[in-house]
């Protein structure tokens, strides 16, 4: 499941705050309904790998790689940032040119940074972990409210070739820090110690200085300090893409322009990879670029398909948890988080309320990998009965 204690229309709705009747856009009004299925798709994966009935049974795409290397699972968090980059173009462009300010705009970013890192630790907590002392500090809406207000900033105030720069200057400084900067205590990578040894880096090492007793693995952090610097490329290569689809050029440009982005995405992500290995553990800069490659694949397909040929009819199970992203996470989450930590004592032990549930109803459905896949896709299915409802109500929840 994602690590984690794991957006949105293209007015970026990535906190439950406020709550908004909004009327979906017609397809005349030129909304990018290929950002809001990918984004449902994600959400969907992202709920489906977070629940499985029995964890250590899950089909091995469901599941994360251990290290160095990649499982289908590893991509669902940087698509769901890669969708951040995108939404934050379209979402500035449509209010700079209804008058408002950049100071405005970063105003507004700051509050949904701060109300989203609140939520993550919400999230961390709930129900009954809200003890100061071992509290997670990061996790997943942790790291996309920092990486969304550090991109909105660059964005906001810098061209593409800033763009550009910024995304260069993270992932080799990034590559740098992690190849040559001697670990304390421990030597230099590659000579001294294994380069990117799971504990013996300086991503594990600053986490455990800066957050010991606050980290998912207890030695280091999947969503820590460090690693923030190369996940900031992956919104801000979102942004690119999202600049060019605003390019005054015709669709099949765009769609095939995505293509051809992403595949020398995944060609410079496997590149890098020999010399600087795909992790999603330390978010390197060899994972930003090949995941970012996918999800430009990803997206050129669901723009040829929803935008150019306009093929929508059977999208609507994707756009209900694609209109209401974050709502359906956190939803997801504290359903998960209620049924894993309430403890019920029966005459054999003391279990888990999802133990029992998955125990009685699901764990003799087949084999183990079987069993555990059915109850994730109910999961999966309970979480989205929640958004049909909201999204026939036309409820969108903003901050």
């Amino acid at each position: 499941m994602l690590q984690s204690g794991p957006c949105m229309s293209s007015a970026l709705p990535i906190a439950v705050s406020e709550r908004e009747r909004v009327t979906p856009a017609p397809p005349s009004s030129g909304r990018l309904l290929s950002l809001d299925l990918l984004r449902g798709v994600t959400i969907a994966a992202m709920i489906l790998v977070n629940n499985p009935g029995d964890e250590q049974a899950a089909y091995w795409p469901l599941q994360h790689a251990k290290w160095n290397g990649w499982t289908p699972t590893d991509l669902i968090f940087p698509f769901f940032m890669f969708i951040v980059g995108v939404s934050l173009v379209f979402s500035f462009s449509s209010r700079l040119k209804r008058g408002e300010s950049r100071e405005q705009l970063m105003w507004h970013v700051l509050w949904r940074g701060v109300i989203l890192f609140a939520l993550g630790l919400f999230i961390n907590g709930f129900p009954n972990r809200f003890d100061p002392s071992v509290l997670r500090i990061y996790g997943v809406l942790q790291r996309i409210a920092v990486c969304y207000v550090i991109s909105a900033v660059v964005v906001l105030w810098s061209g593409t070739r800033g763009l550009v720069i910024t995304i260069v200057t993270c992932l080799v400084g990034y590559w740098l820090i992690m190849r040559f900067v001697p670990v304390p205590g421990f030597g230099v990578p590659g000579r001294d110690i294994p380069f990117l040894d799971p504990d013996r880096n300086l991503a594990a090492w600053l986490d455990r200085k800066l957050l010991f007793g606050h980290l998912y693995d207890h030695t280091r952090d999947p969503e820590g300090v460090l690693s923030t610097i190369p996940a900031v490329a992956t919104p801000l290569l979102g942004a690119l893409a999202g600049q060019w689809l605003r390019l005054e050029r015709s669709a099949r440009a765009k769609a095939w322009g995505l293509l051809a982005f992403g595949i020398l995405g995944l060609a410079a992500g496997e590149l890098w990879n020999v010399w600087f290995p795909i992790n999603k553990n330390l978010w390197t800069s060899s994972f930003v670029l090949f995941t970012a490659g996918f999800a430009l694949v990803c997206l050129a397909l669901c723009y040829w398909i929803l935008d150019i040929k306009q093929w929508r009819g059977w999208a609507t199970p994707g756009l209900v948890f694609g209109m209401n992203a974050i709502a359906a996470y956190f939803f997801a989450e504290i359903v998960a988080h209620l049924v894993d930590r309430i403890k019920l004592d029966i005459a054999v032990g003391r279990f888990s309320l999802q133990e029992m549930i998955y125990n009685r109803w699901f764990e003799h459905l087949g084999r183990p990998a079987d069993a555990s896949l059915i109850y994730s896709l109910v999961f999966v299915a309970v979480c989205w009965a929640a958004m049909w409802g909201l999204y026939r109500r036309k409820i969108f929840f903003k901050i």
